[in-house]
């Protein structure tokens, strides 16, 4: 479990093929916190370690996880946001995220205000019950609030430190992102249409 919090960015080394799926290997400081078999948030996506030095990290990324997410454009130099799991008994600063992200979304302006950015992001059809004005969605793994909303696109303000520290600083109109719509949501929509199912 993660908050949307992101403690870092990270550089990819090196995409190398592994039986059908990716081995992905990034470099950053956190490297040298990490363990084998640690989870960890990358843009949005659950990893888990399997590899690890001082200086970065690896993991495989199984054919589906290549298929439903945004890693597979990944190429050496790119920047992902990186998030270790939630302690127990930590303060939750984002929102629940899991780490499984329910599709893919593109952005499609980028608008400054000032100190500020204004993201607009389109979604497929199949995730636009997940999403309402002021609800928490994570964007390549960033906890952010849903300032406004239409049928097939919804807008987050970006405040300068979020920019600054994560990868929406190379926010560009066509860039594929992770998104993971809320996970308190999802389990009210589910409930609701078994319910509606059962009557």
């Amino acid at each position: 479990m993660f908050t949307g919090l992101i403690e870092a960015t990270g550089a990819v080394r090196a995409m190398a093929s592994v039986a059908g799926g990716q081995r992905l290997t990034i470099e950053t400081p956190l490297g040298a916190a990490l363990a084998l078999g640690d989870s960890v948030a990358t843009s949005g996506v659950c990893l888990t370690v399997v590899t690890r030095d001082a200086t970065s990290w690896s993991a495989d990324v199984s054919p589906e996880t290549l298929r439903v997410t945004a890693l597979g454009a990944l190429v050496p130099g790119s920047l992902v946001n990186l998030e270790r799991p939630l302690a127990v008994g930590s303060r939750l600063g984002g929102h629940f995220v899991q780490g499984h992200v329910d599709g893919t979304g593109r952005i499609d302006a980028v608008t400054p205000e000032g100190e500020f950015h204004r993201v607009r992001i389109s979604f497929p059809p199949a995730l636009a019950a997940y999403f309402i004005e002021k609800g928490s969605v994570a964007v390549d793994g960033i906890s952010l609030t849903v300032a406004s909303l239409s049928e097939s696109t919804f807008d987050v303000q970006i405040i300068p430190h979020t920019w600054t520290a994560t990868t929406l600083r190379h926010a560009a109109p066509g860039v594929l992102v992770n998104l993971e719509c809320d996970m308190v949501g999802k389990y009210v929509l589910r409930g609701m249409s078994l319910g509606a199912a059962r009557s």
